[in-house]
């Protein structure tokens, strides 16, 4: 039985979106990709021409998973302060998870950052996505400098994220989420 190319898609990506996130994407083969999926080597070929186009569809997928995962939080609180706070609390639930490993685009540009352009170029453009997500935040909740306070907004959910992946524990989103309020405190009008 042949599966359409939509479901066969479906099926690699999301075997290597398990497999990369659990082992790296350097140590993970088209191989076990091909196994993990139960698509043929010759079709995943020609579904995914190479890795690498594997690797930029996997974080393709990661960072739309990212953006909706983070706008369900924050768009469940109405009130500007809180709703930069939900991206903590967001942050907790998603260290609370038993497959948390870190930041996909931080991993993968640890593996392949120097060696692939495009890797770099995807986990910039990520970050730079999560950057004006926060600037956005802080404008509506009355920054008078929104970059500013994004940027220590930024430290705080980077360092919480790699932070939570070292310690296994969810607790660095607690700490920064206390942090964040101490920042909004000092950069926002009362």
């Amino acid at each position: 039985m042949t599966i359409d190319t939509a479901t066969a898609q479906q099926q690699v990506l999301d075997a290597a979106d398990a497999l990369f996130y659990e082992r790296g994407v350097q140590a993970v083969g088209m191989d076990a990709i091909r196994s993990a999926s139960g698509v043929s080597l010759k079709r995943l070929y020609q579904l995914f021409p190479s890795k690498d186009h594997l690797i930029e569809a996997y974080l393709d997928k990661r960072d739309q998973q990212w953006k909706t995962m983070l706008a369900e939080h924050v768009d469940a609180a109405t009130d500007p302060r809180e709703r930069i706070l939900a991206v903590f609390d967001f942050l907790h639930s998603w260290f609370m998870e038993k497959s948390f490993r870190g930041c996909a685009f931080i991993n993968s540009f640890g593996e392949l950052g120097t060696v692939s352009p495009r890797v770099a170029e995807l986990a910039r453009k990520h970050k730079a996505g999560f950057r004006d997500a926060l600037t956005d935040l802080a404008a509506a909740a009355g920054a008078p400098d929104p970059q500013r306070l994004s940027d220590y907004l930024i430290l705080l959910s980077e360092g919480a994220i790699t932070t939570s992946a070292f310690s296994e524990s969810p607790e660095p989103a607690a700490r920064a989420r206390e942090a964040a309020q101490l920042l909004m405190d000092a950069n926002l009008p009362s």
